[in-house]
Order: C-alpha cells, then sequence, then structure tokens
C-alpha cells in the first residue's frame, strides 16, 4: 500500500526591503562677526549728551512744571454788557458781567455795579460775588430823544483800590410812536423803543463807506455785521418800521414797511400782542 505524500505548502517569503540613507554634510555656523572697536570720537559725543542732560536737570528745565502760566492772584471784572428795555415808565438795565479767572485765594469779596447816566442820578449797587448780573431803574427817555450811559462793575478785594471796567450803552426812542393819519386811522411806530451800541471809532460809519450797496443786516434784520456791533452785542444802527391802525381796527403795514424782513417779523409779533 502506498503511503500518501503530504505537500507541505511553500514559504512565502517576503521580499527584502532595503532602505538607504542619505548622509548629509552638516553646515557649521559662521563664527559671529567681531563688533568693531568703539571710536573714540563716539564716546565723546556720549559723553558730551549725558553731561547736557545732567545740566538741564540741576537748572530744573527738566522739573515737572506746570504747561500753562500761573494764575493771578486777584479775579477782576470783565465782559461787562447791559440789555436795556421798557418797563411802564420806566427803563430797564440788566448789566449782566463776569470774572476772570484766578486762584482759589483769588475770589472777590463782592462786586460793585454803578449805572451811569448822561443825565441823572449814578446808582450804585452791591453784590455778592457769585452773583453776575443786577437790575436797575432809570427815568424814560422822552419821544425823539436818546438816553446814554455807562453801567461800570468792579471786583471788592478787601481794602484794595477798585479796578472799574465800564460798558457805554444808547437807547433810542422814535420822534413820534403814534399819530392820526387821513383815512388810515392811526400810524403806529414800533418798536416803541430800541437799545443800540455806539459806533466806537467810526467802524460802522467805515464800513457802510466801502460797501455802499451792501446790508449791514444779517440774520432777519436782527444782528448786524460785526462792523456795526457794540459791545453790548447790539447794532449800532436803530431801525423802526410804521404800521397803521384802521378805524375797523385792523392792522395793516404801511409803504416803508413792506418788502423789509425786520419789519415783517416786527409786525408778526405786533398782531399777536392784539389777541394775547
Amino acid at each position: 500500500m502506498e503511503r500518501d505524500e503530504v505537500v507541505e505548502p511553500e514559504e512565502v517569503v517576503e521580499p527584502e526591503v532595503v532602505v538607504r540613507s542619505i548622509r548629509r554634510r552638516r553646515s557649521l555656523p559662521l563664527p559671529p562677526e567681531t563688533p568693531p572697536p568703539v571710536a573714540a570720537r563716539t564716546w565723546l559725543i556720549y559723553a558730551a549728551l549725558a553731561a547736557g542732560v545732567a545740566g538741564l536737570m540741576f537748572d530744573g528745565y527738566l522739573s515737572d512744571r506746570p504747561s500753562k502760566a500761573p494764575l493771578p492772584s486777584h479775579s477782576e471784572a470783565t465782559e461787562v454788557r447791559s440789555v436795556i428795555s421798557e418797563s411802564a415808565e420806566s427803563l430797564q438795565v440788566v448789566v449782566g458781567w463776569d470774572l476772570s479767572l484766578s486762584d482759589s485765594a483769588g475770589a472777590p469779596d463782592s462786586v460793585r455795579v454803578r449805572v451811569i447816566p448822561e443825565q441823572g442820578d449814578t446808582v450804585v449797587l452791591s453784590q455778592p460775588a457769585n452773583q453776575m448780573a443786577d437790575t436797575v431803574y432809570l427815568a424814560a427817555p422822552e419821544a425823539g430823544e436818546t438816553a446814554k450811559g455807562l453801567s461800570c462793575v468792579a471786583a471788592r478785594h478787601g481794602e484794595e483800590s477798585l479796578e472799574e471796567v465800564c460798558t457805554p450803552w444808547l437807547y433810542v426812542r422814535p420822534a413820534v410812536t403814534a399819530m392820526s393819519a387821513a383815512g388810515a386811522g392811526q400810524i403806529v411806530i414800533q418798536p416803541r423803543g430800541l437799545q443800540v451800541d455806539p459806533d466806537i471809532g467810526g467802524r460802522c460809519a467805515e464800513w457802510q463807506r466801502t460797501h455802499p450797496p451792501d446790508s449791514l443786516w444779517i440774520e432777519v434784520n436782527r444782528t448786524a455785521v460785526p462792523e456795526c456791533t457794540g459791545p453790548n452785542w447790539k447794532p449800532t444802527v436803530a431801525q423802526f418800521c410804521a404800521f397803521a391802525v384802521l378805524p375797523d381796527g385792523r392792522r395793516i403795514k404801511t409803504a416803508n414797511s413792506i418788502n423789509n424782513p425786520y419789519c415783517e417779523l416786527l409786525f408778526a409779533e405786533w398782531i399777536r400782542e392784539r389777541y394775547s
């Protein structure tokens, strides 16, 4: 009986993997560059700069000092101005002012206010240092007349002499505020009075001479150009408008007030007064 032959499976031989290494030549770092020797001239420059900074420090130029000049030791009156209007049969003069800056100990003890009319007695008032306005009543001018005067303010510091600041003012009333007119009933001039500023140095007259075709009025004729505006921020030229009251009570504008922006606005205010 023949023996069966056992056939063993063939062993699988994996191919040999050959890993090749690549050698790289390592480059050596370059030696650091040697700094050039410091020249004697450089040391001299450094020494001169150090000496200059030290000198400034010793003289105080590099010390911590305020960027602004020190405040004055006393506060004084400044920006004195007046606002004038008619109140009943009197002239109401409201005087306002500011106080200049000073250190904490320089505040005034009080403020003296003087209103000096060209005709009449001077009115003198005293107010606390924290008050910036005061009111004085004077006699109102007659129709066609002008009231003139000065408003003066001084800060009082103990027994020291007063440094007074004065601003001039004017108040103009038209010659006629109301008159009868044939067929028109009554002619009324508005406003009844108007504060103006004096033309100091003739600045407004010079402006009008050099600008003959231009109007000095701006902002609907209520504010004048700077050359025609005075120290109280009022125009140096007065404008009055004529209106009419008809026999039936209606109010109309006259010929000289038509197409005038200032008179148009004033007429609207005058109409509202009738119904208020």
